[in-house]
C-alpha cells in the first residue's frame, strides 16, 4: 500500500486557450492534514473538483485511496466526504432532512442516520434551526450543514474547499475541532484556504498552485527550510533565498518566485 492516499501524475485541465492546472504532481500522505495554497484563479477549486470526480481531466492520472480516478470513481466518492465550492445544498430541504437524505443515499441504515444527525446538529450548534429551510440558514451556518454532510458517512478523506471563508469565530472554531479530531483518528484532510493563519495552525503538509502549476509541496518544516521549491537553490548554495519563519512569509517567497508583479497608486507614493 502506497504510503499517499492522493497522488497525481501529469493532472491538467484546459479550458478552451486557458490551462487551469497545468501538469500537477500532488502527493499528500495518509492522515495528514494538507493545506492546498494559492492566490485567486491559481488553481485550487478546480483541482479539487477533478479530485473528487466533479471535473473530467483533459489529462493525467489520478489515484485517490490507491484507486484509479477514473476506473473506481463511484468506490472513491463512497469513500471521501466534500464541501465544494459554492456549497450546492437542497436549500428546499430542513437541515435535518437534508442530512438523512445525504445519509441515506450513502446506503446507511435509518437508526444509524437518525444517530449520526442528532449528533452532528448538537456538535454544530444548529439544534435551534434543524427544522427551518436551509435557504434560511445565515452563511455560516450553511458551511457548518456542509461539513456535516461531509461527515455523516465517516469518510477516509476530506476534501474542504475554502471551509473558513464567511465564517464567524465561533463557528470557525468549531469547524477547527471537528477537523482536528478527524485527523487524529487518521482521516485525511484536504483543505484550500485563504485565511493563512488558520493553515499555519492546522495543517501539516502544504502545496502552493500558481498560474495552474504546483510550485512548491511538503511539510511545513520541509518549506520552512527551503526544500520543494522546484528550480530554486537550496538554502546554504550561493543565490539560495533567505528561509521564511512564517506560512505567509513562506507562500509569498513561492508565489513572487513566479513573476507576480508589484504594483503602486500613484498618489500614496
Amino acid at each position: 500500500m502506497s504510503d499517499f492516499c492522493i497522488e497525481t501524475e501529469g493532472l491538467t485541465r484546459v479550458f478552451g486557450a486557458l490551462v487551469a492546472v497545468d501538469r500537477i504532481e500532488v502527493r499528500v500522505p495518509r492522515g495528514c492534514f494538507y493545506g492546498f495554497l494559492g492566490p485567486n484563479g491559481a488553481g485550487k477549486s478546480t483541482t479539487i473538483k477533478m479530485l473528487t470526480g466533479l471535473l473530467k481531466p483533459t489529462a493525467g492520472r489520478a489515484r485517490i485511496l490507491g484507486l484509479d480516478l477514473e476506473r473506481d470513481l463511484l468506490e472513491i466518492k463512497r469513500r471521501i466526504g466534500v464541501v465544494p465550492e459554492g456549497l450546492h445544498l437542497f436549500e428546499r430541504l430542513t437541515g435535518r432532512e437534508f442530512l438523512t437524505f445525504v445519509g441515506r443515499m450513502y446506503g446507511m441504515d435509518r437508526a444509524t442516520v437518525a444517530t449520526r444527525t442528532n449528533e452532528l446538529i448538537a456538535l454544530m450548534d444548529l439544534d435551534e434551526k434543524q427544522d427551518a429551510l436551509i435557504v434560511d440558514y445565515s452563511h455560516g451556518m450553511r458551511k457548518k450543514i456542509a461539513l456535516s454532510a461531509a461527515l455523516i458517512h465517516d469518510p477516509e478523506i476530506y476534501f474542504l474547499d475554502e471551509p473558513f471563508e464567511g465564517v464567524d469565530a465561533v463557528a470557525s472554531k468549531q469547524i477547527r475541532d471537528v477537523l482536528q479530531t478527524l485527523v487524529r483518528k487518521r482521516a485525511t484532510v484536504f483543505l484550500t484556504s485563504h485565511i493563512l493563519e488558520i493553515v499555519e495552525r492546522l495543517c501539516t503538509h502544504i502545496g502552493i498552485i500558481q498560474k495552474g502549476r504546483l510550485v512548491a509541496q511538503g511539510s511545513i518544516e520541509e518549506l520552512r527550510g527551503g526544500a520543494g521549491r522546484g528550480a530554486a537553490a537550496p538554502p546554504g548554495e550561493a543565490g539560495a533565498p533567505t528561509v521564511p519563519q512564517t506560512l505567509e512569509e513562506v507562500f509569498l517567497s513561492f508565489v513572487q518566485e513566479q513573476g507576480v508583479p508589484e504594483h503602486r497608486l500613484s498618489w500614496l507614493d
